[in-house]
């Protein structure tokens, strides 16, 4: 069975054609149970975003992802760039610490 990275990856991959995919694996930096696949922050490039905004490129790929965010993935980080904004800065922005859920 394929983990939830790996599916993801697969679904990015097959809608995307990304130039530069990244899924990152953040649930260590949380409250959950070793091995967990909760908290995700996928970087991905396509041509498929040029001339969409950036909110409408968020959505897309929530949406490509709704399975998996209905099924136990908890926070979704994503970063979602053309390959010239990538060209231009390959920084990817570094997630906040927890805060311990509920606002703790």
């Amino acid at each position: 069975m394929a983990t939830r990275v790996e599916r993801i990856t697969n679904v990015l991959k097959t809608e995307l054609t990304p130039v530069h995919l990244d899924i990152i694996n953040e649930s260590h930096m949380h409250n959950v149970p070793k091995e967990s696949e909760t908290h995700l922050k996928v970087v991905v490039v396509s041509s498929k975003f040029d001339g969409v905004p950036l909110v409408r490129r968020h959505q897309k790929v929530q949406e490509l992802l709704k399975p998996e965010l209905d099924t136990g993935l908890h926070a979704l980080s994503i970063v979602a760039r053309t390959e010239p904004e990538w060209e231009k800065s390959k920084n990817v922005p570094a997630s906040p610490n927890c805060q311990g859920g509920f606002g703790k």
